[in-house]
């Protein structure tokens, strides 16, 4: 592990599939990275189609963050650069400061200002959006979009965290969480059906329990299902099988955190099989890579715990492939951290 060397505190960090992400990697600005340090190499992994990146940023300047040479290099951009591209992660209308799901012409986010039971902020609505294919025609029209929005449920709000779009049979969902009281909630999940024209509808729902924190969605334990991960009030990391119609309760380990899901404290790790989760460990300046793999089925365990010079406070990113495979992590003193994963030890 080691702390990169960047000439401002990070204040926010965004991962390789976020949409702030994307935008840089498509923007144009690669180009200008790629020349970052005037050697004949310089960058070259930065330029290449599909690598990941992650976006860091704070009042005094903004950077890329790519592995280039098994290393972690940071490539400086204007913080005036990214600034400008976070307006397009929260629509119009969307609850301030919650960033909105992406896929293809598939959009969701939360709207309508809401009060958590026990106070705090919430929404009242999930909205849905997709635009429509649109004919070729002489004259410029606009591209429609069919909109539908959905609220809770009976005396439930949603938690102001970002939605999560989810492949299900070969057809798109929307995976949310709720909150029913103080401490407590639940998630849904919201499908699409067939009919003509198809409709958003609540199509699963978990029991009550302690307030969830979404983490990530990946097939972990190798099943062919996609599951979602959560961690709990309680600091319990939870996997959920996904179907259509059921949201299944999977293995459970104790002993994580997530905070308030506002930053993306976590973020899927590919491996040997299937994909594992790296995420803070609750009460210590420490990051797991947990797996759902391995002898004993139904069980999560830890494969590495990194114990960092800061706790975790403004993301955690899994970069590069391979023997190439770095974890960034913006710690919560501003600075960020590198480690190197090779056969899971760092």
């Amino acid at each position: 592990m080691r702390v990169l060397d960047l000439p401002f505190k990070v204040r926010e960090m965004r991962g390789p599939r976020s949409e702030i992400a994307t935008a840089v990697a498509t923007s144009g600005l690669l180009p200008v990275i790629r020349g970052g340090d005037g050697g004949k190499d310089a960058g070259k992994d930065a330029g290449k189609v599909g690598t990941p990146i992650a976006v860091v940023w704070g009042d005094e300047g903004g950077a890329v963050l790519v592995v280039e040479n098994g290393t972690v290099a940071a490539r400086p951009i204007g913080r005036e650069a990214v600034e400008d591209l976070i307006a397009s992660e929260t629509p119009r209308g969307a609850l301030p400061g919650i960033r909105r799901a992406l896929d293809g012409p598939l959009s969701a986010y939360l709207a309508g200002r809401a009060r958590a039971p026990g106070g705090g902020p919430a929404a009242a609505t999930l909205t849905v959006r997709e635009r429509q294919p649109l004919g070729v025609t002489a004259e410029p029209k606009p591209v429609p979009v069919e909109t539908a929005s959905l609220t809770a449920g009976d005396g439930a709000v949603f938690a102001p965290q970002p939605p999560r779009i989810v492949p299900l049979a070969k057809h798109p969902a929307v995976l949310a969480a709720t909150l029913t009281a103080p401490e407590a909630g639940a998630l849904i999940l919201v499908s699409r059906s067939a009919g003509t024209p198809p409709t958003w509808t609540m199509s699963a729902r978990t029991p009550d329990g302690p307030r969830l924190v979404l983490a990530a969605v990946a097939e972990f334990s190798g099943s062919g299902a996609p599951e979602a991960a959560t961690v709990d009030a309680r600091g319990v990391l939870r996997l959920w099988t996904l179907t259509p119609d059921r949201i299944a309760p999977g293995p459970e380990a104790a002993g994580y955190t997530l905070g308030e899901g506002e930053a993306d404290l976590a973020d899927t790790v590919p491996a040997e099989g299937g994909t594992d989760l790296a995420l803070p460990v609750a009460g210590l300046p420490a990051v797991a890579l947990v797996t759902a793999r391995g002898p004993l089925k139904e069980t999560l365990r830890e494969r590495l715990r990194v114990t960092l010079p800061a706790p975790v406070g403004t993301g955690i990113a899994a970069l590069g492939e391979g023997a190439g495979l770095r974890l960034v992590v913006g710690l919560g003193d501003g600075r960020v951290a590198a480690i190197a994963l090779d056969g899971g030890r760092p």
